[in-house]
């Protein structure tokens, strides 16, 4: 069997044939350890590297959550740092 670039003329990868692609084989025959380390349903979270937090639901003024939400990204773990900040100062 000869190895034929995955790259063609141009730097492209290039398509694979339909030989090539018959000598496929699953990664549970390949690979089981790494399948199992990969595999998780969709939407499966990983295990938790820090302490989760608790979901809630609470209702604020609408220009409370526009000025959080307006600084992009990580708004919510804003708010909780105030919070933390709060109860610590008010015990």
């Amino acid at each position: 069997m000869s190895k034929k670039s995955l790259i063609d003329k141009d730097g492209e990868v290039r398509e694979l044939t339909e030989n090539e692609l018959k000598k496929f084989r699953p990664i549970s025959e390949v690979n089981p350890s790494l399948l199992a380390k990969i595999k998780k349903g969709i939407g499966e979270r990983g295990v938790q590297k820090s302490p989760t937090k608790i979901p809630i639901s609470i209702r604020v003024s609408p220009e409370v959550a526009e000025y959080f939400r307006s600084a992009g990204k990580g708004w919510q773990g804003r708010i909780d740092n105030i919070l933390k900040d709060y109860v610590a100062h008010h015990k």
